[in-house]
């Protein structure tokens, strides 16, 4: 079974998901080349900065930190394409931020890094069908352990362990949004998912949780953050 992580490569990303990023659309060719990622920081390490800056891409970046989004204001002043909006994501405003920045329904790339409500953010957008979603999972919560944190719309992480979502909530999600699972890298950060119906197009076969699972190696604890618990469901 070829392995997406196989194709990772570092321009401007994290975790080499610029590589990946680009094999999937290398693959599946892309429609309107709109991305949509927030949780963004400054930008200047983000998983859409590759496809704006080298191959023509536009889209919006939403940051909620104050201080961040004015650095990543300053780093895009001369950007053309993209449109940059200030605030804090949430389930009950996510729906509103996409209509507000005319989001179409369907477009070609969404990633969601935001250390907390990222699954129950991503199940608020059932009206929307981007083609790839790239989003944060709880390594620390290895397959087939199921964990979601209790929804607060004012989460903010801590630096442990409780963030987030594990990799196979995070799979049964996707597939009640008609997503397949496809891989992740090697860090254990982010988990592919591709729209069901371009999953023959892609060539790469769907991933049970447990086959495409890769554990922590970002922090010092085990290779994860300080373990500590919190609220979560198990679902």
């Amino acid at each position: 079974m070829e392995s997406l992580h196989f194709y990772e490569k570092q321009i401007f990303s994290q975790n080499g998901e610029d590589g990946m990023i680009e094999e999937v659309f290398a693959r599946i060719q892309t429609t309107n080349k709109i991305f949509v990622e927030f949780g963004v920081s400054d930008g200047v390490e983000c998983m859409t900065r590759y496809l704006l800056a080298h191959h023509g891409w536009s889209g919006l970046m939403i940051e909620a930190d104050p201080f961040q989004f004015r650095q990543l204001a300053a780093n895009y002043a001369q950007a053309t394409g993209l449109s940059l909006h200030h605030e804090r994501v949430t389930r009950e405003n996510i729906a509103g931020i996409f209509r507000a920045n005319h989001v179409p329904a369907e477009f070609d790339f969404l990633a969601i890094d935001i250390d907390g409500n990222d699954y129950w953010v991503w199940q608020a957008l059932a009206e929307w069908q981007p083609r790839l979603v790239v989003i944060e999972y709880n390594a620390s919560f290895p397959p087939p352990q199921k964990m979601v944190v209790v929804y607060d719309p004012n989460f903010s992480w801590d630096g442990t362990t409780h963030f987030g979502a594990s990799l196979t909530s995070l799979a049964g999600l996707g597939k009640q949004l008609g997503y397949a699972l496809i891989g992740t890298d090697t860090r254990g950060v982010n988990a592919f998912f591709i729209r069901r119906d371009l999953l023959p197009a892609s060539r790469f076969e769907e991933k049970t949780p447990e086959q495409a699972y890769h554990p922590p190696a970002y922090g010092p604890d085990e290779g994860g953050h300080p373990r500590r618990s919190g609220p979560h469901l198990q679902i």
